[in-house]
């Protein structure tokens, strides 16, 4: 199995303010988040790639538009954790590249969520 990945970086505010007061989610606060998308192939296309990195464009113009300097409860319909927001960039990545396997948000340079299905 080949494998590639991509990182993708915004900053962006939000608040989980369905969490307990007092817990420090719950205050409106923001991230530097990083975004890497896998995809994944059995086989290599005629160019030996899984997929040009190059075509993986939209997602940074999708994450500009919609995320970059935005607050996130204002944007995400689900709560704006990071595993809803990998799941959510998966669900947008596996519409467009079919060889995307898994999806890898971090809110802090320690701390990461993942959705592989």
């Amino acid at each position: 199995m080949y494998r590639i990945t991509k990182e993708f970086h915004f900053s962006a505010s939000h608040q989980l303010s369905h969490l307990p007061e007092g817990h420090q989610c719950a205050r409106l606060h923001g991230h530097n988040y990083v975004v890497v998308v896998e995809l994944a192939a059995q086989e290599l296309n005629a160019d030996g790639f899984v997929r040009d990195y190059g075509e993986l464009k939209p997602l940074k113009a999708y994450i500009d538009a919609h995320f970059d300097h935005r607050h996130l409860n204002d944007v995400m319909q689900e709560p704006s954790t990071g595993e809803n927001m990998a799941r959510h960039f998966f669900d947008w990545c596996a519409a467009r590249w079919p060889e995307t396997s898994a999806v890898k948000v971090s809110e802090t340079p320690k701390t990461w969520a993942e959705y592989r299905p």
